[in-house]
């Protein structure tokens, strides 16, 4: 894989995955997707969630900001449930979209950390290319569209998925994957 050069000392990368970003602009679905997170709903409690956050919205609207979670991923059916003749779908949210902003006085505390692991994160990714570079390559080759767009950071989008991935399944889940 290509080495990232560049004449800017970079200090962060910003993810936008398209998906998420456009799913997520509407503000009542990030809202959604955060009720979602610890409790799976139907789309009428959701709705009578929203109204009592002061969301005065439709059924109807409601369940198209669900469906546009669930097209984009984020969210997805946690259980049915059969009842009068009729069939309720439960959601849960199986993505976290973090928004938020470090306090001005944290970058050096957040800076000296980051140095600090830097090290085992590049023996980390030098060990995942080592290991998996052939399927690095072609997974991050089938995302440029063109031969124009193949100067795209995809590798590094792709390796930050993966970390990030990795990052959910080891310290988030209940049922980490071995």
């Amino acid at each position: 894989m290509p080495e990232f050069t560049s004449d800017v000392t970079i200090d962060d990368i910003a993810v936008r995955d398209t998906n998420v970003s456009s799913a997520v602009d509407e503000p009542v679905r990030a809202m959604i997707l955060d009720m979602l997170a610890d409790t799976a709903r139907s789309v009428t409690e959701i709705d009578a969630e929203l109204a009592g956050r002061g969301y005065d919205r439709t059924l109807n609207t409601v369940r198209h900001h669900v469906n546009e979670l669930r097209d984009a991923g984020l969210v997805e059916v946690a259980r049915l449930e059969e009842r009068n003749g009729g069939t309720t779908k439960y959601y849960r949210a199986n993505t976290i979209v973090l928004s938020y902003a470090l306090p001005e006085d944290a970058r050096a505390a957040v800076d000296s950390m980051a140095r600090d692991l830097a090290p085992d994160i590049a023996a980390l990714v030098a060990d995942l290319e080592t290991t998996h570079g052939d399927a690095l390559e072609r997974i991050a080759d089938g995302m440029a569209p063109c031969e124009h767009c193949r100067s795209q950071k995809y590798e590094t989008y792709l390796l930050l998925t993966i970390l990030r991935r990795a990052f959910v399944a080891g310290t988030l889940r209940d049922d980490p994957v071995q």
